[in-house]
């Protein structure tokens, strides 16, 4: 059961008032029933075979963390198992427990179970109970001020005009093209936004919709944060994590846009914009994708419009799933060579990412000499400034001072030295940093390869 307020007469009332005190807007309530769990007896028993199987002899309260359900909804099933011959006692565990394993009969129901479905981990929560929390966790659903967004951005060097650009499009829900020389720190600026709404939510490890079981948590895109201590109870199958910025680039294909269903073992993957739900979605490089830049904004457009978006299934069943998430489409291309205008007008925050000028590349450097452990030299920048920059009439990237400290970081390292900013160190890194690659082409190159191993 899921909880945006406290219940009235449950043991945990004082835990989930006290959460709800602390700022939580939402909350996976420790489920007191079959009911409230969501879950058919039958399919818990699959599972409990399942893990049986794959792990061996275990006690009922392991089972259950290994279910992430409650013990007590655990006791009565491995009872109703043992009478139908499934399991048997194996021996004694502390707490009034037992250690469970698979009889012959349990081995072979096991070994069905794992073919119509092999997924073993934490139990699914309903479909329904997870578009109740997107819906409580949604970005949308918190504007945004001028003060988070200097909150988000106290350790990025932003211009005040980039900030005022930035506040609206953020709250309008809409999407947004970042646009602007590569370099300039669109993706930095995309995990920076996402921390404006808050740092934290509540997802499932696995979602379920009739007998269909779709994973969500990805350790790739949700990082887990530290979950409530045993004062706080809660459902275990929901867990903590930052709230999320998922990232793809070139690779993007239309395939990751719907629900991938692995028909070996009968689990399907959550979409990336799933697992963005309530964080941002930010799609680098875009026009550089392996699909035209039309077909992935048709494929958006309802979802844009109406905040929810519509998969399916492998049975061929179509859900209905919100499209809660900030997108941003990054590109080092003008928005208005990649799309049309009917496009556009369904984004209509187009915000370009300037070049520093020099008084911020200080500051840049400021910051990164921080973060890096090394004490700032104004005069040792406007050293690099003039000799990489001025004379060579060359553009300044946001980027540039961090990777060149990194540079000079790497090089003190080798020699042994102290690590600081010289204007020598900036000399000897430049060299290699700022060195342009001559481009052949290939035939040339290998004609070249061809002569020289004769």
């Amino acid at each position: 059961m899921l909880m945006q307020r406290p219940p009235q007469g449950r043991s945990n009332d004082s835990a989930l008032l006290t959460a709800l005190l602390a700022g939580e807007s939402f909350w996976p309530s420790d489920p007191s029933s079959m009911h409230e769990l969501g879950l058919s007896e039958p399919f818990l028993e699959a599972m409990v075979c399942r893990v049986l199987r794959s792990t061996g002899n275990l006690s009922g309260r392991t089972i259950a963390g290994e279910l992430c359900i409650p013990f007590r909804m655990i006791e009565g099933l491995m009872e109703r198992l043992k009478n139908r011959r499934m399991v048997s006692h194996c021996g004694s565990a502390s707490l009034n427990d037992y250690v469970f394993g698979l009889t012959d009969e349990g081995r072979r129901r096991a070994e069905q179970f794992h073919s119509e479905c092999s997924y073993v981990g934490p139990a699914p929560v309903p479909l329904a109970d997870y578009v109740i929390s997107v819906e409580a966790q949604a970005i949308c659903d918190q504007p945004v001020r001028r003060e988070e967004l200097d909150d988000a951005f106290y350790n990025v060097s932003v211009s005040e005009e980039l900030m005022d650009m930035l506040g609206p499009a953020i709250n309008s829900g809409s999407g947004l093209f970042l646009y602007g020389a590569p370099g300039n720190g669109k993706s930095t600026l995309a995990r920076c936004l996402t921390s404006c709404f808050g740092q934290e939510i509540w997802i499932p490890y696995a979602i379920m919709d009739g007998r269909e079981i779709i994973t969500l948590f990805d350790p790739a895109y949700h990082q887990e944060v530290q979950q409530p201590g045993d004062g706080l109870s809660y459902d275990r199958r929901w867990v903590r994590v930052r709230r999320p910025t998922v990232i793809v680039g070139g690779e993007l294909t239309l395939d990751n846009l719907e629900i991938r269903h692995d028909s070996t073992c009968n689990i399907s993957e959550a979409p990336l914009q799933m697992k963005s739900n309530c964080g941002c979605l930010l799609i680098d490089d875009f026009g550089r994708q392996r699909v035209k830049p039309e077909e992935l904004l048709n494929r958006w457009i309802i979802p844009l419009e109406n905040k929810h978006d519509y998969l399916t299934l492998a049975t061929g069943k179509k859900i209905q799933v919100p499209f809660q998430q900030l997108i941003i489409f990054s590109t080092n291309l003008d928005p208005a060579d990649l799309v049309d205008e009917a496009f556009l007008r369904r984004i209509p925050y187009r915000i370009e990412v300037d070049d520093p000028d020099e008084q911020e590349f200080h500051r840049l450097f400021q910051i990164a000499a921080e973060k890096l452990g090394c004490n700032y030299d104004p005069e040792a920048v406007e050293h690099l400034i003039n000799r990489c920059y001025r004379e060579e009439s060359r553009p300044m990237r946001r980027c540039h001072a961090r990777d060149l400290l990194l540079q000079v970081r790497s090089f003190c390292l080798y020699r042994g030295l102290q690590f600081e900013m010289l204007p020598e160190y900036f000399d000897r890194v430049s060299e290699c940093f700022f060195t342009r690659v001559p481009t052949r082409p290939l035939n040339a190159s290998f004609e070249i390869a061809q002569q020289t191993c004769r």
